[in-house]
C-alpha cells in the first residue's frame, strides 16, 4: 500500500510544476529541437528536488522571511530577465527557423542550455515559494520516517513531470521541421514571458494592478 505521505507530497509536487510557466515552456522547446534533452531535464528535475530538500529539512521560514525582506527587487530582478528572454523569442518568432538554425555541434551549446536552465530556474521567485516554502509546510505535520517519504514523493514529481515534459515533446519533433511552426510557438512562448513578467512586477510592486 502507498504511504499517504508519499501520495500527499507527489500529488503536491506535481500540482505545482503542472502550469506552463518560463521553466515548462524552456523544457519543451528543448525537447522539440531534441537538444540536451536528458541534461535539461535532469538539470530542471534535480534543482527542483534539491529546493524541495531545503524546505522539507526546515528551511521554509528562513526563505519566507527573506523574501519577504527583499520582495521588490526579487521579482524585479525576475521580471527583467523574464522579459529580455520573452525579446529573444520573440526575435525568432519574427525573423523565423529560429529552433532550427541551432547545431548540434557547437561547442558550448550544453553550456548555454544549462545557464538557461539555471537562470529560469533559480531566477523565478515562485520556484523557492512553491517548492521551499508551501511543500516545506505542509512536511511539518508529518513526523520522523513520514516526512521523509513525503520529501521523496515531492521529489519524485518532478523527476516524472520534467522527463515526462522533455521526451514528450521530442515526439512531436517531426512536426515542428516547418519554420512556420518555430514562429507560432516562439511567439507562444513570448507571450507567456512577457504575461510572466508582467505578474513578477506586479507581485513585486512594480506596476500598479
Amino acid at each position: 500500500m502507498v504511504s499517504p505521505a508519499f501520495i500527499t507530497g507527489f500529488a503536491l509536487g506535481f500540482s505545482l510544476i503542472l502550469a506552463i510557466g518560463a521553466q515548462n515552456a524552456m523544457v519543451i522547446r528543448f525537447g522539440l529541437m531534441r537538444r540536451h534533452v536528458f541534461a535539461v531535464v535532469l538539470f530542471c528535475a534535480i534543482a527542483d528536488a534539491l529546493l524541495i530538500i531545503v524546505g522539507v529539512a526546515g528551511g521554509a521560514l528562513l526563505i519566507a522571511d527573506f523574501a519577504n525582506q527583499h520582495k521588490a527587487a526579487l521579482f524585479g530582478l525576475a521580471a527583467l530577465w523574464l522579459t529580455g528572454y520573452g525579446g529573444l523569442r520573440l526575435r525568432d518568432a519574427i525573423r523565423g527557423g529560429g529552433g532550427i538554425c541551432v547545431n548540434d555541434t557547437d561547442t558550448g551549446g550544453l553550456m548555454a542550455a544549462l545557464t538557461t536552465a539555471a537562470l529560469l530556474t533559480f531566477g523565478n521567485p515562485h520556484v523557492y515559494l512553491d517548492t521551499v516554502v508551501l511543500v516545506g509546510a505542509v512536511s511539518l505535520q508529518f513526523d520522523g520516517t513520514q516526512k521523509l517519504i513525503y520529501g521523496v514523493g515531492a521529489a519524485l514529481a518532478s523527476f516524472v513531470f520534467f522527463f515526462s515534459l522533455g521526451y514528450g515533446a521530442s515526439l512531436l519533433a517531426p512536426q515542428m521541421r516547418r519554420p512556420g511552426a518555430w514562429r507560432i510557438l516562439d511567439g507562444i512562448i513570448a507571450a507567456i514571458m512577457f504575461l510572466l513578467a508582467l505578474r513578477m512586477a506586479h507581485e513585486g510592486g512594480w506596476v500598479a494592478a
